[in-house]
């Protein structure tokens, strides 16, 4: 059980609200953020522990260009300390756009008449996968518009279409879902179905601008989606992901925001959020939004940097809304997971090659990485990272507080990093280019070599003989 004695409060009850906006304004306006104090705060997040809000708000305060490189190459080691060298890859697949809502930074808004609606078939869906799979992707998340359409059971069925479809060496072994928020008995329904993570973005902590960006459908109720998560996690949903869109309202605000929910977690359910993702607002069709809250490229990489060291374990998301020399850049300061191969118009994967420009009227959001998988796959392994498509931790149940009894003491290192090296060999025999192979199977070897000459080496150098050979999905 993790315990932080300084999150525990009467405000911390299941299905409760608990953001306090007065609370996290005197923390930005009042906390101050002199040199001793950002290096107290980055050391203690160095010793892997994890901040609270007051802590975080001396990070974001401080505002000296040295103190904020400092904080940058905290993040960087970090991130190494705990996760190595190893990027976890994935791809979004939208199943269906049919929404209800009325959010003014979403091309599928439902008052947008530009947008084609669509909702994938069976066939569709199987099309969808089977293109996913023959360049070598494993694992997926389900994205979904909010509309009656696509209840829970709906979801379920879809997860288990996706997993049911295998193509050659393909098969998908996570789904991880994006969808509307559900009562505790639609989560249950999803649940069944073997999903990974669920996935709900706030968008927006602040109340009042949540108000005004969200105006009409179910959305518009903000402690309905606030508590979203609560009633995942009461239906047994113990790995969840939160998030903020960045550029809707003061990016200090919703980076103590995502702190603040993170400490509900723990508060109540004795473990925090599997994964946290901080888009930037994009060009959309019919986009109507207030500017003056757009974060530019220098607050977006501070803002990865401070979340990194404020919740060392939880994995952080960086999607293809940023370029690819923007992701190239913010990569080292401690995000463990991006997508990958990324098309997001429907049915797009099958239809399109990545890498094409794509339809904005067709999309959420414009994607602005437009680069093919096996473009990502080099462009990790040139930088010495590990591209990685392991399942193992979730498929051996260590999730929720199980994944934290691991990782916290750092175990998931040691765990991670052989796990990556056989995914990547996977890919390196099945669907890499003969250049890529090459340049994977030399990583291999460098990390094999820098790895101490013990009984775990032999396991993994024995298991990468054994992918060579044909076996696969082994894993730790």
């Amino acid at each position: 059980m993790i315990f932080h004695p300084e999150i525990l409060s009467i405000e911390d009850k299941p299905m409760k609200p608990f953001i306090n906006p007065g609370e996290i304004r005197d923390l930005i306006n009042k906390t101050s953020s002199s040199p001793e104090r950002v290096r107290d705060v980055i050391a203690k997040s160095m010793d892997k522990q994890r901040l609270t809000m007051e802590e975080t708000a001396i990070l974001i305060n401080a505002g000296d260009p040295e103190l904020i490189a400092e904080i940058k190459e905290g993040a960087r080691q970090l991130k190494e300390k705990v996760y190595g060298q190893r990027i976890v890859i994935f791809a979004p697949l939208y199943i269906g756009n049919l929404c209800t809502n009325n959010c003014i930074y979403c091309g599928f808004k439902a008052d947008n008449l530009k947008v084609k609606r669509t909702t994938l078939s069976t066939t569709e869906l199987e099309e969808q996968v089977k293109s996913l799979e023959d360049v070598g992707q494993k694992r997926l998340i389900l994205v979904f518009g909010e509309h009656p359409k696509y209840n829970a059971r709906f979801i379920a069925d879809s997860t288990r279409t996706v997993y049911s479809i295998k193509s050659g060496p393909g098969e998908i072994r996570r789904v991880n879902i994006n969808a509307a928020p559900f009562d505790i008995d639609g989560f249950r329904t999803i649940k069944e179905a073997n999903i990974g993570t669920y996935q709900i973005f706030q968008e927006t902590y602040h109340e009042e601008t949540y108000r005004k960006v969200h105006q009409g459908g179910i959305k518009a109720d903000y402690n309905w989606r606030l508590t979203a998560l609560d009633r995942a996690m009461e239906a047994g949903i113990d790995d969840v992901g939160i998030g903020a869109l960045f550029g809707l309202y003061d990016w200090r605000f919703e980076v103590l925001g995502l702190v603040r929910h993170t400490n509900h977690f723990e508060a109540v359910y004795n473990v925090g959020p599997h994964t946290i993702s901080f888009p930037r607002i994009q060009n959309a069709s019919d986009l109507h939004i207030n500017k003056s809250y757009l974060v530019n490229d220098e607050e977006f990489t501070r803002l990865v940097a401070i979340l990194r060291l404020a919740v060392p374990y939880t994995g952080l998301i960086l999607t293809a809304r940023e370029s690819a020399a923007v992701r190239d850049e913010i990569l080292q300061f401690g995000v463990s997971q991006i997508d990958g191969g990324t098309n997001i118009e429907m049915g797009s994967y099958s239809k399109r090659k990545a890498g094409e420009l794509q339809d904005i009227d067709f999309e959420q959001f414009q994607i602005n990485d437009n680069r093919s998988l096996d473009e990502i796959m080099v462009e990790l392994i040139n930088h010495g990272y590990i591209p990685s498509f392991c399942t193992a931790c979730y498929r051996l149940g260590r999730t929720g507080e199980h994944f934290m009894e691991f990782s916290v003491p750092g175990f998931i290192k040691r765990y991670c990093q052989p796990n990556a090296l056989m995914t990547m060999a996977e890919y390196l025999e099945d669907y890499a280019p003969a250049e890529t192979k090459e340049k994977g199977y030399r990583l291999i070897r460098e990390k094999l070599d820098e790895m101490a000459e013990d009984k775990s080496k032999v396991s993994l150098i024995d298991k990468l003989k054994q992918i060579k050979e044909g076996k696969r999905d082994i894993y730790l």
